[in-house]
């Protein structure tokens, strides 16, 4: 996480530090980046990066996290709107991701996340839709979901509900970046294993 002195800085200071660490983040992987590059385009001296953050890696991480946790704010906005109906929600969700991400440039590092999962990339960008632990994740979204739409019997099934779409929906956008599908391509094969989810699996 970024340190103290990184959230003491000027508001314009700070995101400009941002903009650069997204646009070298965008332009190549994590693993790919230069934190030359970010101080050159910051304007900052290379020592000055490390007052802020303990390395490319902890920068990253953090602009992720952000991202995600943005997003958060969609996800819940969209369950209000489609009344607590989770289904209904991540396929619009999932359809403002496929728009998004690639049409603007500083998002770029999104689709990197995507086409570099690691444990801890799914866990960052999993706080799109949820926070904290299956405890916390569950109490957050019992006050919005309507729970009669759904079949499950405990906070636990809840839980493991959310860990299911939320990996189909990681799986869907790797696959969709990484296949160069259209975005009606990739919607469709979305929609497609949600209805099967749905209407679940065995007759």
């Amino acid at each position: 996480m970024p340190t103290l002195t990184f959230y003491n800085l000027p508001k314009e200071k700070k995101q400009k530090l941002v903009a650069a660490a997204e646009q070298e983040f965008s332009r190549v992987p994590v693993y790919e980046a230069s934190i030359a590059n970010i101080v050159k385009q910051a304007g900052i001296p290379r020592g000055s990066f490390y007052q802020y953050f303990e390395g490319k890696e902890d920068a990253y991480f953090f602009l992720l996290n952000m991202q995600a946790q943005k997003r958060q704010h969609i996800f819940y906005s969209l369950l209000k709107e489609h009344r607590g109906n989770l289904f209904k929600t991540m396929t619009e969700m999932y359809a403002i991701l496929l728009k998004e991400i690639p049409g603007q440039e500083n998002l770029q590092f999104l689709k990197h996340a995507f086409l570099n999962r690691s444990h801890r990339v799914e866990q960052s960008l999993s706080e799109m839709f949820s926070y904290g632990d299956d405890k916390e994740m569950v109490s957050s979204l019992k006050d919005h979901l309507n729970m009669t739409l759904l079949n499950i019997e405990s906070d636990s099934e809840l839980a493991h509900l959310m860990q299911i779409i939320i990996a189909v929906t990681m799986r869907n956008m790797m696959e969709k970046f990484s296949g160069n599908l259209s975005d009606k391509q990739a919607l469709e094969n979305y929609k497609t294993e949600l209805t099967m989810l749905q209407r679940g699996l065995c007759r």
